[in-house]
């Protein structure tokens, strides 16, 4: 009996691959071997990365309320704990854009809890 290789799922797949790869540099956008090796390694990294970019974009906020809070005379966890214990709800990302782009409502937020 001659063997059954179901070409059309095989197919599709390769497909499927070979479409990720699209725009990869050199061997890495053609050839199957390494376009499956390239394409794994770039979804390993972008469900790395999706993790990460939290991590990054808090670190950017507490830095950058750190900075306005500093120039009230106040550090970060000075601030932090004052909002806390005055029970502002705001999360660092509404905080982080207001001190960069509203200087004077985060101004009025600070002197709210001094």
């Amino acid at each position: 009996m001659p063997r059954s290789v179901n070409v059309v799922a095989a197919r599709h797949r390769r497909k499927k691959i070979m479409k990720m790869a699209k725009g990869y540099f050199g061997r890495r956008k053609n050839v199957w071997t390494v376009a499956k090796n390239a394409v794994e390694k770039g979804l390993t990294y972008a469900y790395r990365d999706r993790k990460a970019k939290k991590r990054d974009f808090r670190a950017l906020w507490i830095q950058r309320i750190n900075a306005g809070a500093r120039e009230h005379g106040l550090s970060y966890s000075v601030l932090m704990g004052a909002l806390k214990k005055a029970n502002i709800d705001l999360n660092r990302k509404v905080l982080a854009d207001l001190a960069m782009n509203h200087p004077e409502a985060f101004r009025s937020i600070v002197e709210k809890v001094k």
